[in-house]
């Protein structure tokens, strides 16, 4: 190693490396040279308080050191600075400077400033301490998710910071059409309140099938350009990368090209830190991108837009695992900026806002909804059977191939399919028992047309001949398909025309609006700039029988996505959306929903039942997952704090348990989360439980 390795970026990852290690016997140990003891402090407020990147609970508040007098300048609130604690030294943030200090000790120094650049400001800074404690998680974490890793060549690449903020982009004029926001009652009113410089709070649900200059991106588009007609900025935050490609084409003609950045993760280290420098240093004043857009450091900012909140997209996978929607909501709190938050469909914790009154409902008149809604079919419903006896068990039946066949005729046409792969279960011929692999218990499938049965957890193949562990019989069928398969199956059914397959690694953005069947998973299904003839929504039940509190909720959602993009149509002819594989609609609330384009019905239904039976996110959870003997600790002592067990520790793994906990106290379980990862880190034990607040999945 070489002699300055614990000195570069990345230096305590290695340290921590190397002292697992023991030395050898009589082996001396190097020991790193202090800092110069003649280091005066400095002259004016000598004292920093620094937050350590450090992932022990236990050491989460500020942390006083003395600034030398040669850094007095450098070590400026917002910077990020190099410290030593416990004998080890650690990155901070400067968060502010103080004539004296708390601690009555002596205090350690500041050893260096890591740029000059304040990145950390005071605004991200409140969010981020609140967001940590919506969550229960600790500041460093939350600081971790919302600064870029540093670029050294990024920043002196950028020009300096702007001296004066950009100014304000053009006023629409007063004649100008609203656009996409024509169709909503509510709509003016919003635009009004953004430009004259107001903080409105708004559920919006957008119409589908719109075209070019109506759609959802250019309605986000016309909200960010009357914020800049007031001088404030903007931030917008949609699920993906083809999300972001269409936004920001809408957003830079509203507002110019050289006034909206986009900032997602999949940019690369030195192009995320450049758009990141942008905003901070005021020459741009609208981010637009994923997830990691939320803690985009706007000046001025006045509004916050979340582009479809139910997609998991927006969930965080890293501690302290925090949600889009409540980052933004946080964020606009925080700021004073308004908050923009719509889609297709409704999720129950946005109703929740609407019904206690913290964001106003805007949606279209139902007389724009009907013109603009496709017609959908439930296949099996009414006197389907009688001209098509499989109408209701088919996995496509004749009622879709009719949709597809007629839709192929005039442009291209969507089947979705619920999963990825090909054959991604198989069953027993005889007696319908699912094949499990004798080695780990998982589904055993068929990865590609011609192999072996393999499993789908560990990746072997079956080390006895497949058979049915029930009857014993050798004779197999599919019970869950994938998009390859339908692809095959759909390929030999329209010869000659072509088979487009988007999913997994391979997504497609946009198809032309030529004849072509595109298969594709949910979410995945691209954007057909002319709309597509005819859709046909394959395996229904697969999504309503989920392990989750949304499934119905999330089901809409992603069926309302394939729809939408079904251009309106006379209800006989192309057009129409066909949903397969489920009970006729007047049964299933979310199949209705879909028929009759309402989601803010079943949103609402989900709620109210949610608050009679004290669910989420009228109650809030928390999800406890780690060794058997830390998730039993954790949860006693929750319990012991006045939070109700739900369903016990069970076990999930060899090594692995779980438990779900409800909130007993209102307001309370966070704060008692984060008390116990405390304790249970101060202790130093060695059962590592991760606690997950509001978990969009429970336990499996």
């Amino acid at each position: 190693m070489a002699p300055d390795a614990r000195t570069r970026a990345g230096g305590d990852e290695v340290e921590e490396q190397l002292t697992l290690v023991p030395p050898p016997a009589g082996a001396r140990r190097r020991r790193r040279p202090s800092p110069p003891a003649d280091r005066a402090p400095a002259d004016r407020d000598p004292v920093a308080q620094v937050v350590i990147d450090t992932p022990l609970p236990h050491l989460d508040r500020v942390f006083e050191y003395v600034v030398p007098h040669d850094l007095a300048d450098a070590a400026q609130p917002g910077v990020r600075v190099r410290v030593r604690m416990a004998g080890r030294q650690h990155d901070g943030f400067v968060v502010a400077r103080a004539a004296e200090a708390d601690h009555p000790g002596r205090l350690s120094p500041v050893l260096r400033v890591v740029g000059a650049e304040p990145v950390l400001t005071a605004d991200v800074l409140a969010a981020a301490r609140a967001v940590a404690d919506h969550y229960g998680g600790t500041l460093a974490d939350v600081l971790r998710l919302a600064v870029p890793p540093r670029h050294a060549r990024a920043e002196s690449a950028e020009p300096p910071p702007a001296e004066e903020p950009a100014g304000p982009a053009a006023p629409p004029s007063a004649g100008q059409p609203l656009g996409a926001w024509s169709a909503f009652p509510a709509g003016p009113a919003l635009l009004r309140r953004l430009a004259a410089g107001e903080s409105p709070v708004a559920a919006w649900t957008a119409l589908p099938a719109q075209t070019p200059g109506t759609d959802w991106p250019d309605a986000v588009a016309e909200a960010v350009a009357a914020t800049r007609s007031g001088g404030r900025g903007a931030v917008v935050v949609v699920p993906d990368r083809r999300d972001v490609d269409r936004v920001l084409a809408a957003v830079s003609a509203a507002v110019g090209e050289q006034d909206c950045v986009a900032l997602t993760a999949d940019l690369g280290p030195e192009a995320r830190y450049r758009a990141f420098l942008r905003l901070l240093r005021g020459h741009t004043r609208v981010a637009v991108g994923t997830r990691a857009a939320a803690w985009a450091p706007v000046r001025d900012l006045g509004l916050l837009v979340c582009w479809d909140d139910g997609d998991d997209l927006h969930q965080e996978p890293r501690a302290p695992y925090p949600h889009v929607r409540e980052v933004l909501r946080l964020r606009a709190v925080q700021e004073g900026a308004g908050l923009l938050v719509g889609g297709l469909a409704r999720s129950v914790p946005l109703q929740a806002w609407v019904a206690t009154g913290l964001a106003a409902d805007v949606v279209p008149g139902r007389s724009a909804v009907r013109a603009a809604a496709p017609s959908v079919l439930v296949a099996g419903e009414g006197r389907q059977e009688d001209r098509d006896p499989a109408a209701r068990t088919a996995r496509i039946p004749s009622l879709a191939w009719r949709a597809l066949r007629d839709g192929l005729e005039e442009g291209p046409v969507l089947v979705q399919v619920s999963r990825q792969g090909y054959v991604v279960a198989l069953a027993c011929q005889e007696c319908r028992t699912p094949v499990r692999c004798p080695r780990c218990a998982g589904p055993v499938g068929v990865p590609a047309t011609g192999t072996t049965p393999v499993c789908r957890w560990c990746g072997l193949p079956p080390a006895e001949e497949t058979r049915c562990r029930a009857c014993g019989s050798g004779r197999l069928r599919a019970i869950g398909v994938g998009e390859r398969r339908t692809a095959e199956e759909l390929g030999r059914a329209f010869p000659g025309v072509r088979v487009l397959t988007s999913g997994g690694a391979s997504v497609v953005a946009t198809v032309e609006d030529t004849p072509m069947v595109v298969v594709a998973t949910p979410g995945a299904e691209p954007w057909a700039p002319g709309g597509y003839r005819a859709a046909a929504l394959l395996d229904g039940w697969q999504l309503l029988d989920r392990a989750s509190l949304d499934a119905a909720v999330e089901a809409l959602r992603r069926w309302s996505a394939a729809a939408a993009m079904v251009r309106p149509a006379p209800r006989e002819g192309p057009g129409r959306v066909v949903l397969c594989g489920v009970p006729p609609h007047a049964q299933v609330p979310a199949v209705e929903a879909l028929v009759r384009w309402d989601p803010v019905w079943l949103a609402a239904r989900e709620l109210a039942d949610r608050v009679e039976l004290g669910l989420p996110p009228v109650r809030r959870h928390v999800l406890l997952r780690g060794a058997p003997a830390g998730v039993k600790e954790f949860a006693d002592r929750l319990e012991e704090l006045g939070h109700v067990p739900l369903g016990g520790v069970r076990a999930t793994g060899p090594e692995e348990f779980v438990a779900v906990l409800g909130e007993g106290r209102a307001g309370s379980l966070p704060a008692d989360v984060r008390a116990v990862r405390a304790a249970l880190s101060a202790r130093r034990s060695d059962d590592q439980v991760r606690a997950v607040l509001d978990p969009l999945e429970g336990p499996r």
